[in-house]
């Protein structure tokens, strides 16, 4: 597995295990989004990221934000039929909260149940367009079937929201080297 792959997985597992901190329609998003792109330095970037995945996984409801807390745990944990229990009930209850679809995305892609995991982003994307982690999912499910260009129209999205995603630049290279050559 090249460095690029790994650096890859490894920014996507950060996302997984990013700390609990009011949903996609958060007044703040907007701010945060726009430093997002605009900046110039990894590390504030980074920092950003984490401010966005916070709000993201705050619903509002104690209840909620406890099942969220027990899938993404449990999913990290290897417990599996914990996990989807969780994420499940989250989905169940409150179906506007976009980062419940993407943790039960993220689910599915470990599972290799590519179709729920795809169907699970794009409800993720219908309620946040800007959600970074479920195009970077999209474009490891993309990448994994064979569908290099799927993969890199994704990637490119995010780009556009997250120019410094660690490893994204590399992971594109990648993706456009095996489009290459297939065609040779």
């Amino acid at each position: 597995m090249s460095f690029g792959i790994r650096a890859w997985l490894f920014a996507f597992a950060l996302a997984l295990a990013s700390p609990a901190a009011a949903g996609q329609d958060d007044v703040r998003l907007d701010t945060l989004f726009g430093r997002l792109k605009e900046t110039p330095n990894t590390l504030e970037a980074y920092a950003i990221e984490q401010d966005i995945w916070g709000i993201w996984l705050e619903s509002g409801d104690v209840d909620v934000d406890t099942e969220m807390k027990l899938g993404i745990r449990a999913m990290g944990g290897g417990d599996y039929a914990g996990a989807l229990l969780a994420f499940d009930s989250v989905v169940e209850r409150r179906p506007e909260l976009a980062e419940g679809w993407n943790k039960r995305a993220t689910f599915y892609y470990l599972m290799g149940e590519y179709d729920s995991s795809v169907r699970d982003i794009q409800r993720t994307l219908a309620l946040e367009s800007r959600h970074f982690g479920a195009l970077s999912g999209l474009g490891l499910i993309y990448g994994a079937i064979g569908n290099e260009n799927g993969a890199v129209a994704a990637l490119e999205e995010v780009r556009k929201i997250y120019p410094l995603m660690p490893g994204l630049d590399e992971r594109i290279g990648e993706l456009r080297d095996a489009v290459k050559g297939k065609r040779i």
